[in-house]
């Protein structure tokens, strides 16, 4: 399986991306610990994204996607990856996909992880709370679920164009939004290598709870 996961903050990729990796046995990519990495190295590509975090700059879409194709490039005798962190908007999204065709390494499933934003507020603020994080103020927070929908969100259309979006609703138990993506991709995996993605609809799953009586409630992501 080659998994992207696309979410808004708080929605739990972190958590799930990790089941998933562990579950079908494939490297769990997450950028945000390849930045922190290669900083830590002090690798060439650490040593330019230190200098745009400490000048409070983005780090450039060249060089996550850098890092992103050096860790595409060393898990590529696995054949299965679940990335977690890009793509953040749809400049990522189209040079992601020309790197796995590059790789021959194309996503099978882009991962969407839907939850309304009282949700993702309520999450993030408990976590901020519990991590310390002061700067994590309710505004803040706003703020990133704003630059979410404008920029992230799009690339949902895209994928669902492509034939490889899966929707989950991620407004319950992380445990329980686990077991229903794991059973979903369980089938999934039978048919992606198999089929073209022309030939794919997108995978609404998030009205499947409602559909056998799960009463919803809410949990922090884990």
């Amino acid at each position: 399986m080659r998994v992207l996961m696309v979410a808004p903050p708080g929605a739990g990729k972190g958590t799930q991306g990790a089941l998933i990796g562990a579950h079908f046995a494939i490297p769990h990519i997450a950028t945000g610990d390849l930045l922190r990495d290669h900083v830590a190295r002090r690798t060439e590509l650490g040593l330019a994204v230190r200098q745009h975090l400490e000048n409070g700059a983005l780090v450039p879409d060249d060089l996550v996607l850098q890092m992103v194709r050096q860790a595409l490039e060393l898990v590529a005798a696995n054949g299965g990856y679940v990335l977690d962190g890009v793509p953040r908007n749809m400049a990522q999204a189209r040079a992601l996909y020309q790197i796995g065709r590059e790789l021959g390494m194309t996503a099978n499933v882009a991962l969407h992880l839907q939850a309304d934003d009282h949700e993702l507020i309520r999450r993030l603020l408990a976590r901020a709370a519990l991590e310390g994080r002061a700067d994590d103020t309710e505004q803040v927070i706003r703020r990133r679920l704003e630059i979410y929908r404008e920029v992230t969100h799009p690339i949902v259309a895209w994928y669902g164009a492509r034939g490889i979006l899966v929707s989950v609703d991620a407004m319950r138990p992380a445990e329980q939004v686990g077991r229903e993506i794991l059973a979903a991709l369980e089938v999934m995996k039978t048919f992606v290598d198999h089929v073209p993605e022309k030939a794919r609809t997108p995978v609404d799953l998030t009205g499947l709870g409602e559909a056998f009586g799960d009463r919803r409630t809410t949990h922090p992501p884990g």
